[in-house]
């Protein structure tokens, strides 16, 4: 899907065809869109590069061409605990911007959205980008709170049941602040060479409230993949002492059965015993069973075995 944008004092505005100077927004694109970018001589190994789901935040410069890769959050509506990043593809020369992007995201309407509302007007490419990072910060910032509610119900449940359901969930939600890390590092290096690689200069007021964000950002992540880990490590002990604690109640309800069973199996013996010929031998030899029963039972509570 192939949007195309100018930007004025009131924001974004979307256009009906396109023109220079332009900002042309594609994601999830088509056949008929990367006709259209090859028709703009973009050069076939950054769409390549923007296909691959692992591509790391980088610069390359091709033709003339600048792409830069950022990674961006997203979140599956489809499964609430999966989270992940995608890479956002900006490709710029001259008075073109291209953005790219194979997944279709919460970030650009938001984007495009709060630049409206802010009456943002971007009159550069590194601003461009800058702008980009930021708005993608804010999304990992929101999708990590949603994360950190998650896991705060999941502790919850846990505290009454431990269940493998839940445990995975943990787990996925786990592998999702390694990938937010990993693209919040990407993101702020790749921030910090920007002055390098374009020919503008960028807002300096702007990176710096980019780089306090990012340097948020990660701490933020940080914290919460402490907090998993000490969460998961918690709960593998409780499971753990659960599952001794089981065997121990099992092992003493065999001892105490083991009782009557053994007083049992000597009187069964097919030979003579004492008392085998009173009247009362067979309420004696029981009473006598529960009565030791009993006694084991006492000194199992007594050791805290029961």
């Amino acid at each position: 899907m192939m949007k195309f944008y100018s930007c004025d004092n009131e924001g974004f505005v979307e256009m009906a065809e396109w023109q220079p100077h332009y900002w042309i927004s594609v994601e999830q694109p088509t056949g008929e869109d990367c006709a259209f970018l090859r028709n703009l001589n973009v050069p076939e190994s950054f769409m390549e590069n923007i296909a691959d789901i692992d591509e790391r935040p980088r610069f390359e410069h091709e033709d003339g061409w600048l792409l830069t890769i950022l990674r961006i959050p997203h979140h599956f509506s489809d499964d609430p605990m999966k989270y992940i990043t995608v890479p956002l593809g900006v490709m710029t020369k001259d008075d073109v911007i291209i953005t790219v992007c194979h997944t279709c995201t919460e970030m650009i309407p938001d984007f495009i959205n709060h630049s409206n509302k802010r009456h943002v007007n971007i009159d550069n490419q590194p601003d461009f980008v800058l702008r980009l990072v930021y708005s993608s910060t804010y999304w990992f910032l929101q999708y990590l709170k949603d994360i950190n509610n998650t896991v705060s119900d999941f502790t919850r449940q846990l505290e009454k049941s431990v269940r493998n359901e839940v445990l995975l969930n943990m787990m996925q939600l786990q592998k999702a602040l390694v990938y937010f890390n990993t693209s919040l590092q990407g993101n702020s290096m790749l921030t910090e060479r920007l002055n390098n690689v374009f020919t503008d200069d960028c807002d300096a007021e702007l990176l710096e409230d980019v780089e306090i964000e990012l340097g948020q950002a990660t701490n933020t992540v940080n914290v919460y993949m402490a907090i998993m880990s000490n969460s998961m490590d918690t709960f593998a002990s409780v499971i753990s002492n659960n599952v001794n604690d089981i065997m121990k109640k099992m092992t003493s309800i065999s001892i105490i059965l083991m009782i009557p069973t053994l007083v049992a199996s000597f009187f069964g013996m097919n030979v003579d015993v004492w008392f085998s010929g009173s009247d009362n031998a067979f309420g004696l030899i029981i009473l006598f069973s529960f009565i030791f029963a009993g006694l084991i039972w006492y000194w199992l509570r007594r050791v805290k075995w029961l």
